[in-house]
């Protein structure tokens, strides 16, 4: 397409059309001008007459003729243009639209970068996925995060999860790998293995804190769980790439996938494969189970009775991460 010299752009058809219509125009009244010119010069008579009637008649063809082009143009050009633009913008609104598709199924719809602090951004757009869910599953290290999501909330949800089984060390060892690359130089193997499994004793007191926020938790503990944190909802699933060897920061990289898309549905179906291992723990906490039935399930995964002082002690432990996490990551008490 071209552009005239106020601006306006012409389609190539629309020029070749308007050339030709102001050519024939000119030659009609050069003709029409020079004809009459000629009868001026003439005699009175006949001839004359007919050469002037020659020349009145092109100038009166060329008026009635350009008047007749302008008010058939649009008609022609909409007879002629319109289907082909139409056409042209169904295409690709087409194309648009496939890319969308193509979009949603393969790329994230949200990257978080590592942070060295609980992202408020990222939490937020987290706990509005939780809000507007039924179903919350979670696969990690410890479950702390989610139990401290589902106390800063007010909905009720179905919950399921499968977290890390403090008795096997091949488990806490992806999560210690990560951990000592991000840690003082001085801190050993054993230090960040003890850390580890007392978090996991955290994670599991405090799910039994959130039980009155579901209808019910299914809580699978298995040997070697995935080293990245997957956390889905109906509408979305979060993947932190706790297995980037490039990390450098405490909370690593974060990607959100819409519902429908290829890592969701894959994802869904990893999920419910590992929690249904025949080989797994689990534990099934309602709303209406007492302390001493969360008692005796723990001592059955963990392998360890909890005694009174030992379970109130948790139960401070995992506030107190509570109130931490809420405050850095701006999602209020």
């Amino acid at each position: 397409m071209s552009a005239d010299g106020k601006g306006l752009r012409k389609n190539p058809i629309q020029e070749i059309f308007w050339t030709r219509t102001g050519l024939l125009l000119l030659i009609l009244l050069v003709t029409s001008g020079l004809t009459m010119i000629a009868s001026s010069g003439m005699a009175a008579g006949t001839g004359r007459n007919l050469v002037t009637a020659m020349a009145t008649g092109t100038l009166v063809s060329a008026i009635v003729g350009f008047g007749q082009t302008l008010i058939t143009a649009s008609a022609a050009q909409r007879a002629m243009l319109t289907p082909l633009i139409e056409e042209s913008r169904q295409a690709l609104r087409d194309l648009a639209d496939e890319y969308r598709s193509m979009n949603r199924e393969f790329f994230p719809t949200h990257v978080f970068e590592p942070t060295a602090e609980p992202s408020p951004a990222f939490n937020r757009l987290m706990m509005q996925d939780l809000e507007n869910t039924r179903h919350y599953l979670f696969r990690g290290f410890s479950g702390r995060h989610a139990a401290a999501r589902l106390l800063l909330s007010r909905s009720e949800w179905e919950f399921r999860a499968v977290v890390s089984d403090p008795r096997n060390l091949s488990g806490v060892g992806g999560r210690a790998r990560y951990l000592i690359r991000h840690s003082a130089a001085d801190v050993d193997q054993d230090t960040i293995n003890a850390r580890l499994h007392e978090e996991i004793r955290i994670g599991l007191v405090g799910l039994f804190l959130a039980r009155s926020r579901c209808t019910r938790m299914e809580v699978t503990v298995i040997s070697d769980p995935p080293i990245d944190r997957l956390e889905i909802f109906d509408d979305s699933v979060w993947v932190t790439l706790y297995s980037d060897a490039r990390a450098t920061n405490a909370f690593p990289r974060t990607l959100r996938f819409s519902e429908g898309s290829f890592v969701y549905t894959m994802e869904r179906a990893e999920f419910s494969r590992i929690s249904a291992s025949r080989h797994a723990h689990h534990l099934v906490i309602t709303p209406n189970t007492t302390r001493e039935d969360f008692i005796a399930q723990f001592e059955k995964v963990t392998g360890s009775r909890l005694t009174e002082e030992q379970f109130l002690e948790l139960n401070a432990e995992f506030y107190n991460f509570l109130r931490d996490f809420s405050v850095t990551a701006e999602l209020g008490s």
